[in-house]
């Protein structure tokens, strides 16, 4: 038997996830389709929970991820093509308008966003703008969604969980303000402060929270990649992630993501054009 202090180490380690949170509504909507694939995800999250190759910790040690330090060596490049995006920071998105469920945490323009591909879906065009975001990005294994979070001053994401566990999360720190210590993102217990050119992974699926309560705009490099899973997990995980592009969250997603993009190039054609 461990003795207490292994215990909480252990515990430490591999906290237990609570497949919810309180205050805010899940997102559920009422097909029967839905809510079927939604009961098969909630079965699997608890599958990927004991069959994780890499522990369930909130926030991970990087070291459990090599590339991560390529990543973070060639940032510079990221952020040299952010800032061209970010001279049209006013017409980006807010996140809500491309995931309605998002609305139950934010519902203003505060939370902005840049996508280049999520879920099956690649943004060709944002794509092109970000060639060398894009092609370091490819570095990462089972890469599944890449985007730009923008978090404008006095903004607060309060505190929620992601659909599912069956995917981490990379933030790689690319216009962090001063002074630091006014913003944070809390997964569970332990609180993560960005720096520029330093990334982070961590499991959404945990209850978390970010503020940037500075007078300036934060932007990370947002990516979500597969987590490293044994047998049956990983084959039931390859299997709903390739099914969640037919959800009604991921299909509306893309279908607003198709039309802000129609909308931003011919904008930007139109004053090319004067």
């Amino acid at each position: 038997m461990n003795s207490p202090a292994q215990q909480s180490a252990a515990s430490a380690q591999n906290p237990s996830q609570r497949f919810g949170t309180d205050g805010l509504e899940p997102m559920v909507r009422a097909s029967l389709l839905t809510r079927l694939f939604m009961r098969v995800v909630a079965f699997v999250e608890r599958l990927n929970a004991s069959h994780s190759k890499v522990g369930n910790p909130s926030i991970y040690d990087k070291a459990v991820f090599p590339w991560a330090k390529e990543i973070e060596r060639d940032w510079p490049a990221i952020r040299a093509e952010l800032d061209r995006i970010l001279t049209r920071k006013d017409d980006l998105p807010g996140f809500h308008e491309l995931m309605i469920d998002v609305s139950s945490i934010s519902q203003d323009r505060g939370w902005k966003t840049f996508l280049l591909s999520g879920y099956g879906f690649k943004s060709q065009a944002n794509i092109k703008a970000c060639p060398e975001t894009w092609r370091i990005c490819q570095k990462i294994p089972g890469l599944i969604t890449v985007m730009f979070s923008i978090l404008e001053p006095n903004k607060h994401l309060p505190a929620h969980r992601g659909p599912y566990n069956g995917v981490l999360r990379l933030h790689l720190g690319l216009i962090v303000p001063e002074p630091r210590e006014q913003l944070g993102n809390r997964v569970e217990n332990a609180v993560y402060r960005w720096r520029e050119g330093e990334a982070v992974v961590f499991d959404d699926a945990f209850e978390h929270e970010a503020w940037n309560r500075t007078p300036h705009t934060r932007v990370v490099l947002f990516v979500d990649f597969i987590k490293p899973l044994r047998f049956p997990a990983n084959f039931l995980n390859w299997l709903l992630l390739n099914l969640a592009v037919f959800t009604p969250f991921i299909r509306e997603g893309m279908d607003n993501q198709k039309a802000w993009e129609k909308k931003f190039y011919q904008e930007a054609e139109a004053l090319r054009n004067r």
